[in-house]
């Protein structure tokens, strides 16, 4: 990616740096394809929330996957239809799941029993019918870091199969929800489309468990999960979203007239965004430099949380490569962005661009140390 530092001028450091083009084209790539199959995309907020997204989301003819009641709003302060907006999470709010039915949103992904019988309550208070989806745990391995693996049975997310007997017989007594379809999320950043094909053989599975029931669904929901390329984002700036839906065409059983759904968030939005940051001083090591910039795990905290790797780049220097450690303000050992790693010299004002920043940048920044929180600004 080619930055030009003109558009920058008056900017003040650190901000978030989105190419709208890249963006465009990644929201129209995914809806071109989908519509090659007839899928529908609901574009994972959680991964990035700023209002200029959601509207170019929009614009390009996508959904919303929301996992909070804010987020909903958010979607349809940026145009989003309720009826393509699907809500999700462990543990939604009696407020949240409120606004929801206020909105006539189009469904519910349910993780529990609880919580079908919860929304059944609300809905009969409202006067609202509550459209839902049962989030299955599939019990598949997805090839990720851990904290981010959800399809297991030790994990928190889903109801598990060796549950749905009692499911059944608690959506027979519910009166103001509707079961129309079945949900399915093994994980994030995953890029070996063999855990897609064993979701595909699983979802297969229960779909047949179901059909034994007499039950046929609407509506399958396979949720996103596909990774991007941290380490080279100028290799693949738009991911293989051609291979990830050609995997569910030939591997995933569907019954007539059932439509697919996908929850992409990260893959859409994660090469199109950098964190700008800029080097505040240059301090020597025994072995290397520090070059100790103006951003912390307050405005990217990937690589504290899940020692992720981002590529790093100074944009202002042509010098000779030298050996640093990029590290943040913040008051913890761990407000590390990269250890010995290659950088054009650094000098104080020079400014840092850490790449694949669209996704969980801006959305999980916060203001520890009492840190502003800082902009996103968009390419012309």
């Amino acid at each position: 990616m080619n930055f030009d530092l003109k558009q920058f001028e008056g900017l003040k450091t650190p901000f978030y740096w989105y190419d709208s083009q890249l963006l465009d084209q990644t929201l129209q790539t995914v809806k071109s394809l989908a519509d090659r199959h007839g899928y529908h995309v609901h574009y994972a907020v959680k991964a990035n929330g700023n209002l200029e997204i959601l509207r170019r989301v929009n614009a390009a003819g996508l959904g919303t996957d929301c996992v909070s009641g804010n987020e909903i709003l958010q979607s349809i302060a940026a145009g989003i239809a309720p009826e393509k907006i699907a809500f999700a999470g462990v543990g939604k709010s009696d407020e949240e799941i409120r606004i929801g039915l206020e909105n006539n949103i189009f469904c519910f992904n349910c993780e529990s029993i609880p919580e079908i019988e919860v929304i059944d309550e609300i809905a009969g208070q409202m006067g609202r019918r509550a459209h839902i989806a049962l989030r299955i745990n599939p019990n598949v391995h997805a090839s990720t870091h851990h904290y981010i693996t959800t399809g297991l049975e030790e994990n928190k997310f889903g109801i598990n199969t060796w549950a749905l007997d009692d499911v059944l017989k608690v959506l027979e007594r519910t009166k103001n929800v509707e079961l129309i379809g079945l949900h399915f999320h093994i994980g994030s950043q995953i890029l070996d489309m063999q855990d897609f094909r064993n979701l595909c053989t699983r979802v297969n599975e229960i779909q047949e468990w179901f059909y034994a029931r007499k039950i046929i669904v609407d509506h399958i929901n396979v949720g996103g999960g596909l990774g991007v390329n941290y380490e080279q984002p100028d290799k693949q700036p738009i991911p293989t979203f051609e291979e990830y839906f050609k995997v569910f065409a030939e591997s995933l059983k569907l019954r007539p007239k059932q439509q697919l759904h996908f929850e992409l968030g990260r893959a859409i939005v994660a090469q199109c965004g950098s964190l700008i940051t800029k080097v505040l001083y240059v301090k020597n090591g025994t072995n290397k430099k520090f070059a100790i910039v103006d951003a912390g795990f307050t405005e990217l905290i990937r690589p504290a949380l899940y020692q992720a790797v981002h590529k790093i780049e100074n944009i202002s220097s042509t010098e000779p490569e030298e050996k640093y450690d990029v590290v943040g303000p913040i008051c913890e050992s761990s407000d590390c962005f990269a250890k010995s790693i290659d950088l054009a010299g650094c000098h104080r004002g020079d400014l840092l661009a850490i790449r694949t920043a669209g996704a969980y940048g801006e959305a999980m920044a916060s203001t520890y140390n009492l840190r502003t929180l800082v902009k996103g600004y968009f390419s012309k």
